[in-house]
């Protein structure tokens, strides 16, 4: 039986969808039972519980012979207590329930301390999950390309696809369609130990390329602009996203503007399969079903 931790999410339920169609016994861990519908359709397990719950958490773990596990985003208050509070709980339940192999989502650029903004709430996640179970990984990913549909709604309606990175710099960027496929392949894998594995697409990206994607899949030009970093918080503030959560976003904008979000020469590098303009194409289609 292999657990998912945020089935209801990006990277999660990729990882939950790739392990179903693998054939594998699969128990998702839902906050809400009213989530479990789509989950059990699909042959899944379903297990309630909340990461804040170590007793309820280590007994969905029960009986696992791997489990993914992630810190979730963000949503409000201060992101870095917030690590703090669920990271020692989760490290609690899987010690209660014994678990024998871990994959822990993780990110690119998560050996900094600090200097990386809310990517260094993982470097700290990373270190309360050590040694949670006898083989533990920290799958490192590249920047999430579905993070772009944040964005899609000026692309489809201006042809303008605004960014926070520089339009040229390339940065480790993978499809969750391959953070999904590569944490099912990890949590099948044999080992005793730490693992380290840092996951980028098929190559590095911009801002640029995922406008160009973008160009190809509309058939039309986008532009990609680059917001002034003076201008992002009032963005952010726009969108309804809290303070303390903006602050911590916009400091792993200029993490990656400073040439922090690189990959470690001493960890496991992969690479995943999916192409830019498929994830974008996937993006393109999901924004324009949830407009119907």
């Amino acid at each position: 039986m292999y657990i998912v931790l945020g089935a209801n999410g990006r990277a999660g339920g990729e990882a939950a969808r790739a392990l179903i169609e693998r054939g594998e016994a699969v128990r998702v861990v839902l906050r809400r039972k009213e989530q479990s519908e789509k989950w059990t359709t699909l042959g899944a397990e379903v297990a309630v519980a909340s990461i804040e719950d170590p007793g309820a958490m280590a007994d969905a773990l029960k009986g696992a012979q791997a489990a993914f596990l992630l810190n979730p985003p963000p949503v409000s208050g201060d992101p870095y207590a917030r690590t703090e509070e669920l990271g020692a709980a989760l490290a609690d339940a899987a010690r209660r329930a014994r678990l024998p192999k871990a994959v822990v989502l993780s990110s690119i650029g998560a050996q900094h301390v600090s200097g990386t903004g809310v990517i260094a709430t993982l470097n700290r996640f990373e270190a309360l999950l050590d040694g949670v179970a006898p083989a533990t990984a920290f799958l490192r990913s590249g920047y999430f390309v579905e993070t772009w549909s944040e964005v899609a709604e000026p692309v489809l309606s201006e042809s303008v696809l605004p960014t926070f990175i520089e339009p040229s710099q390339q940065i480790p960027m993978v499809s969750t369609i391959d953070v999904g496929r590569t944490a099912a392949a990890l949590l099948r894998e044999e080992w005793i130990g730490k693992r380290v594995v840092e996951l980028g697409g098929p190559e590095d990206w911009s801002a640029g390329d995922v406008a160009s994607a973008f160009e190809e899949i509309l058939g039309r030009p986008v532009e990609s602009v680059l917001v002034p970093p003076e201008q992002r918080a009032a963005l952010l503030a726009e969108e309804g996203v809290p303070g303390e959560v903006s602050s911590a976003l916009l400091g792993m904008y200029e993490g990656i503007a400073n040439g922090l979000f690189v990959r470690q020469n001493d960890s496991e590098h992969r690479r995943g399969t999916t192409s830019l303009t498929a994830a974008i194409e996937r993006v393109v289609a999901a924004v324009g079903q949830a407009g119907r």
